[in-house]
């Protein structure tokens, strides 16, 4: 049996879904229609250090905002697919684009919308507070909830087994 670390090996892809993976799930909603979201600064940091590994991130939400669009932006996060109610087709999309196989992939997720998605990547990873179904298809479960971190663990978790991380944090130890 092929254990998460050894998947992790082959990803070239990680795609978040937002809501509740990269925000609590909490959705604010102002008089005039605004939509706010909270996105935690340890995933960005995560993020920006993945890419420059050389992984790219993919961002497939059912839900638009203007404002996902300005944080994956603001990361440098080139893919992003909003109003994904059936999040397959830019799955599909996104895997032609950047001419990946399913194992090379990893999706997060947190509902069981993920789920079809989960069941053919090469790593399926479930946020600490994901539904039960969607850990029962999980190979790894971040030790974070979403929005509170969950995806700096993804990003470092990835990094680790592919030993991009001991080098990314040795910047962060270097005395100027």
């Amino acid at each position: 049996m092929i254990t998460p670390i050894q998947q992790a090996k082959a990803i070239k892809l990680v795609i978040f879904d937002v809501d509740g993976v990269l925000t609590n799930g909490a959705l604010f909603l102002g008089d005039d229609g605004q939509e706010y979201k909270a996105f935690h600064s340890q995933d960005g940091l995560g993020i920006k250090m993945l890419l420059n590994t050389g992984v790219e991130i993919g961002i497939i939400t059912g839900r638009t905002s203007k404002v996902v669009i300005k944080r994956m932006e603001s990361l440098g996060i080139k893919y992003i697919y909003q109003g994904q109610l059936d999040k397959w087709p830019a799955y599909l999309k996104l895997k032609q684009a950047l001419n990946l196989q399913d194992h090379q992939v990893a999706y997060v997720g947190d509902d069981v919308v993920d789920l079809p998605i989960m069941t053919k990547v090469g790593l399926a990873i479930a946020v600490a507070n994901a539904h039960p179904l969607v850990k029962q298809y999980a190979n790894w479960q971040t030790p974070r909830i979403g929005g509170e971190g969950a995806g700096r663990d993804v990003c470092e978790f990835i990094m680790e087994a592919q030993a991009t991380l001991a080098p990314a944090l040795e910047q962060y130890l270097n005395v100027r």
